[in-house]
């Protein structure tokens, strides 16, 4: 997938300059359809843990964190996909917590897009660490993952399933419980 000019010592060096030349493409071109081209070939390449250090060094993260507050959904999903992929990687993960991420993250579970929810659920599980949990489970966040656990999409369903059991306390539930009973707002589940 990257070419290679010699050695092994070069692909480091290939990988870069062509993680590099993305970015450059991303914000020079005025074409939504191609930024959203390279914004999902970011998104992709960010999977790969070989490229965590060219990401940090382009500033990508920073990238991903910028898309999920855009208007135009399709940037939001492949930003949220993108940093999905960084958060597993704890130089990463420390440094989306340092910038707001919990809360960009959790915007992104009103997003009509499904595959835009199923990361940002995914993400907010890989962000959980003691100090981040009571905000990662706080009970608005809590009672999505309630509303999402009943629907009729198997992977939101699923998904939201995990999270309840694997990050919430009984008690945090019955609150959310509690909160939704009296409550008629929420996020409403996304339409793909």
């Amino acid at each position: 997938m990257f070419p290679r000019r010699g050695g092994s010592g070069s692909q480091g060096s290939d990988r870069f300059e062509y993680l590099q030349a993305l970015v450059t493409e991303f914000q020079d071109t005025d074409c939504q359809e191609a930024k959203e081209q390279v914004l999902a070939n970011l998104a992709n390449f960010s999977y790969d843990p070989a490229n965590y250090e060219h990401l940090r060094r382009l500033q990508v993260p920073d990238l991903f964190l910028d898309m999920l507050t855009e208007d135009q959904e399709s940037l939001v999903e492949y930003g949220m996909g993108g940093l999905c992929n960084l958060c597993l990687d704890k130089v990463n993960k420390a440094y989306i917590l340092q910038n707001r991420g919990v809360e960009l993250v959790t915007g992104c579970l009103s997003s009509p897009r499904e595959e835009t929810v199923l990361s940002a659920i995914t993400a907010l599980m890989y962000l959980v660490t003691p100090a981040a949990r009571s905000q990662i489970t706080a009970p608005p966040v809590v009672e999505c993952m309630l509303r999402f656990s009943l629907s009729e999409n198997k992977r939101l369903s699923n998904l939201a399933e995990v999270f309840l059991q694997d990050y919430c306390s009984p008690e945090q539930l019955e609150r959310a419980r509690s909160l939704q009973e009296h409550s008629a707002l929420g996020i409403p589940l996304p339409s793909d």
